[in-house]
């Protein structure tokens, strides 16, 4: 890598192990022969461990934000407070106070990013599109955004709290027409960004790369009574709005075999009450709730279960737009899967094939007797295992599509 080549920086609030977009794009950066600095937040230590093996390993250098203890951090969650009474008054509806209103640490963030001297700086999660504008401007340099979400109706929080709401509006509004850089995750979110901004998000995947995919595929075999379907979902934090209950309640009808696992840091209290949904739902086997582990090794450790689960809600409206990580892991890891019939994944659908079941969850016999023939049928479960895998390495993977995010640098800061 040579010394004068353009230095890129990527920002984001939380743990690189909760990022992996962020992740890719520095790694891909790093490939393409850019400098790039990674700049971000501390603020769950039980990521820490999965932090640790992506930072061991990392091509780039990197910055690690605090944002759980000390005398700064408690006076920006006051000035936070404070952000949030006023901005819902116009006259104090400023990028800086929408900036404190929406996250305690997105200034702080941008001061940091501001000692790095890159010459373009690449905002992932809201609050670092404020931290990401803040520094571009003390540098005079381009800034960018990375819209895995569509930030106006990602949560439920955002929908039903003022404050929310109206910060995320003045961030877009006000910030995303200067970004040099835009992309978004899938082709519902970039038109919605379209219709609500006026601006043009390229469409990059969560995909992943082919060098996390299993060295050879897996078969698992046979379904039969001592051997049941494993299904398969995961996320960093397993909670309510996911579609989980209702997985539950068609497992319940199901006849075949079945146990459920899921991978990810359960929110307080959910574990038992999906637990006990279960048991009166008619599973007959225990959840399985599994440790969480690094997104590198997740296609991986996919890889020996029979389904896997891309369950979105369809409200907020983000879980209708999103593709998520989920449904890409899946191709990877070479297992077909249950894609809840939301906008994005309905449209996705056709392009996936028999890797996929496009089902309505709240038509619970239904897609439990879809199940039932599914697993009954050891042909066309080898058949889909093998299309998730050609899907993977011809068309949704990392491989091909960083390209498209690497374009978009290359007209900012162009390198030979």
């Amino acid at each position: 890598m040579s010394a004068t080549a353009p230095l890129i920086c990527l920002i984001t609030p939380g743990h690189v192990a909760s990022t992996p977009r962020l992740v890719k794009e520095a790694d891909a950066l790093v490939e393409a022969g850019y400098r790039v600095h990674v700049v971000f937040g501390r603020n769950f230590p039980a990521a820490d461990a999965l932090d640790a093996p992506i930072l061991r390993s990392a091509g780039w250098r990197f910055t690690r934000v605090e944002r759980l203890a000390g005398a700064g951090a408690a006076a920006r969650k006051i000035m936070r407070r404070l952000a949030r009474r006023l901005i819902v008054h116009p006259r104090f509806a400023t990028v800086k106070i929408a900036a404190r209103a929406n996250s305690a640490e997105a200034l702080h963030l941008g001061r940091v990013a501001a000692r790095v001297p890159a010459a373009l700086y690449i905002g992932h999660c809201l609050p670092a599109l404020p931290a990401a504008a803040m520094a571009a401007r003390r540098r005079g340099s381009a800034y960018g955004f990375d819209a895995e979400d569509f930030h106006d109706a990602e949560t439920a929080a955002v929908l039903s709290e003022q404050a929310e709401r109206i910060s995320a509006g003045v961030l877009q509004g006000r910030l995303l027409p200067g970004c040099a850089h835009l992309t978004a995750s899938s082709p519902l979110i970039s038109r919605q960004y379209e219709r609500a901004y006026g601006v043009h998000p390229r469409t990059v995947l969560n995909v992943f790369p082919l060098s996390q995919a299993p060295a050879t595929p897996v078969d698992n075999g046979r379904i039969s009574e001592g051997r049941p379907a494993r299904i398969y979902w995961f996320s960093q934090t397993i909670g309510a709005g996911r579609g989980l209950e209702a997985v539950v309640a068609v497992l319940g009808r199901m006849l075949a075999p079945v146990e459920l696992n899921l991978r990810g840091f359960p929110a307080a209290g959910y574990g038992a009450r999906l637990q006990a949904l279960a048991i009166r739902a008619g599973l007959k086997r225990p959840i399985r709730f599994l440790s969480p582990a690094p997104s590198s090794e997740m296609a991986r450790l996919a890889a020996g279960t029979d389904l896997g689960l891309s369950t979105e809600d369809r409200v907020p409206l983000n879980r209708d737009l999103c593709l998520t990580n989920k449904v890409f892991t899946y191709l990877l890891a070479g297992i077909p899967q249950l894609l809840s019939d939301t906008a994005a994944q309905r449209a996705l659908a056709p392009d996936l094939g028999e890797a996929a079941l496009l089902v309505d969850l709240g038509e619970t016999d239904l897609v439990a007797g879809k199940l039932d023939d599914f697993f009954a049928s050891p042909a066309r479960a080898a058949a889909a295992r093998r299309k998730a895998r050609e899907l993977a390495a011809d068309r949704f993977c990392w491989d091909l599509e960083k390209s498209i995010f690497l374009d978009s640098i290359r007209s900012i800061a162009p390198h030979p």
